[in-house]
């Protein structure tokens, strides 16, 4: 009969266990001196060795020869453990087998002794779902168990278990194996069985299974079902995953704002074999690391990438602020519930979240706005000009010649409003929308806000902007920290702009300018 491949290359000994020299160097040693603990407690995520690792423990405290603290696998008890007919090792599921009766069952076999074996031996796997009286009875056998009887826990969810029954354990931590070992270990398992492969295959394999041992192998099994060489392009279209650099194609549509790649990529997902929240957990895993190379100064030591696929990775995260990457990880995880929750609504909710991520100006949240500042900061302090998506852009080469007529026209006292005079050959525009520029400005402060309103707000042909009030009271509420910052800032929004301190002048109305420039008949 065909055996499954992680049962048939499931470890005999403990020096077959990848990933957990931490544990089976110690229970070798425990097994080989003869001083072994009562109980043991294995703790970690889904196909590490837990189970495994009871097993072989279980084998090799009652091998009649054991070879360096690990089973001999030839003698009569560890052929019967292996054959599952040995009656002094109990295998217990407490997923199925919780109540307290199970226990008492036991509790109440624990004081006789083996019978063929040198040591009884009870496996409880995913003992955190005993019930709260199972574990009570449980509790005194753990703590003063005959000298004869062996206990092994195994749980996936270790806060799960009382502290009075962990206490009691000898416990040990089984971690995600690395992607390296779990490569080699599938190699090792594809040469004996004959199935061709390409080593990056392996590691997208390796990868899909999260440190799990057992879904490297299943994944591997499922691949090698074709029948023909194990490929990459196999591998993603097998397991329904895309490549990195579909995800790679999705952020740079993201960051330039290419809504007709953005729609063709989602509908490709959707037309595909490829699940959308497979798609969507694999884009958050891209940011993930894109957030780690932008905020780590040895990212190597976080990141599960090749040098190749790291250095392509810094070049797209470049495109994108840390506040943005924040920004947008936090949309893609309120997407990823809704999606859970929508059904066949799942597309839309994609296609609408990326669109979002794409244009932070139809997001007016915190994070949204706070993405938009970072953009203009991080432009200020590389020299770059921002790009601009209003009808009245410029070219550099204009600005620059704006810039020079700034630059003379501030050597005077930029800080002082122009007078008619001044202003003869310049005349002042209304800035539209200064109410929602308040608004932006005030976040929230009330007080801040209602004297903002009071304010008039003007342009010049140089770009320079003149924020009036109509009494001194007012503007001085307003022209100061951090009002004028926050006012500032407000603008750099509305107008998609860098704006200087320099550009921006605040003012009292006189009554003489407030009646030549008929300001009161203009609406805001």
């Amino acid at each position: 009969m065909y055996q499954a491949l992680y049962r048939k290359w499931r470890p005999q000994i403990f020096d077959d266990v990848y990933g957990q020299e931490h544990i089976t160097s110690i229970l070798k040693h425990e097994t080989e001196t003869g001083k072994f603990s009562h109980a043991y407690l294995f703790c970690g995520s889904r196909g590490t060795g837990k189970t495994t690792c009871a097993k072989i423990l279980a084998k090799a405290v009652n091998c009649e020869a054991p070879i360096n603290g690990s089973p001999c696998n030839k003698c009569a008890s560890c052929m019967a453990i292996d054959a599952g007919i040995a009656t002094d090792v109990l295998e217990m599921d407490a997923a199925s087998n919780n109540g307290v009766d199970n226990i008492r069952d036991i509790r109440d076999e624990v004081v006789y002794t083996p019978s063929s074996l040198k040591y009884r031996v009870y496996i409880v796997d995913e003992v955190h779902m005993l019930s709260g009286s199972a574990f009570n009875a449980l509790l005194k056998t753990l703590e003063e168990p005959p000298s004869h009887v062996v206990f092994i826990l195994a749980t996936t969810e270790l806060h799960k278990l009382p502290a009075t029954i962990v206490s009691r354990c000898q416990r040990f931590d089984f971690r995600r194996i690395s992607t390296e070992v779990l490569m080699e270990r599938l190699s090792y398992i594809a040469d004996k069985e004959g199935i061709k492969y390409d080593n990056e295959a392996l590691r997208i394999i390796a990868k899909m299974a999260q440190g799990g041992m057992r879904d490297a192998i299943s994944l591997l099994e499922l691949c090698a079902g074709t029948r023909g060489d194990i490929t990459p392009a196999l591998v993603v279209e097998t397991l329904g995953t895309g490549g990195r650099e579909e995800l790679e194609n999705t952020v740079k549509a993201i960051s330039s704002g290419n809504f007709d790649a953005i729609f063709s990529i989602i509908d490709s997902v959707v037309r595909s074999s490829k699940d959308i929240l497979v798609f969507w957990q694999d884009l958050v895993a891209f940011y993930r690391d894109m957030l780690v190379i932008k905020t780590t100064s040895n990212a190597g030591n976080y990141l599960d990438l090749t040098e190749t696929e790291t250095e392509r990775l810094k070049k797209t995260a470049a495109l994108f602020t840390k506040e943005t990457l924040i920004y947008h990880c936090r949309m893609l995880d309120d997407a990823f519930y809704t999606m859970q929750k929508s059904g066949s609504a799942k597309r839309t909710v994609a296609e609408m979240a990326l669109i979002k991520m794409s244009d932070t100006t139809l997001d007016f949240s915190p994070d949204a706005i706070l993405s938009r500042i970072s953009k203009i900061e991080n432009s200020l302090a590389v020299g770059i000009r921002m790009p601009q998506n209003t009808a009245s852009d410029i070219s550099v080469e204009t600005e620059a010649k704006e810039q020079e007529k700034k630059e003379e026209n501030e050597k005077g006292d930029a800080a002082q409003i122009p007078t008619k005079a001044d202003t003869a050959d310049d005349t002042l525009r209304v800035l539209r929308g200064w109410n929602e520029i308040a608004e932006r400005a005030a976040s929230g402060d009330m007080a801040a806000l209602a004297f903002m309103r009071q304010g008039r707000a003007f342009t010049d042909q140089n770009g320079r902007i003149y924020i009036r009030f109509p009494n001194d009271f007012a503007l001085s509420m307003v022209n100061k920290a951090p009002h004028a910052d926050n006012i500032r800032a407000a603008l750099c929004l509305t107008l998609q702009r860098d704006i200087k301190d320099s550009e921006l002048v605040f003012g009292v109305i006189s009554g003489e300018e407030e009646e030549e420039t008929d300001l009161d008949d203009l609406n805001f």
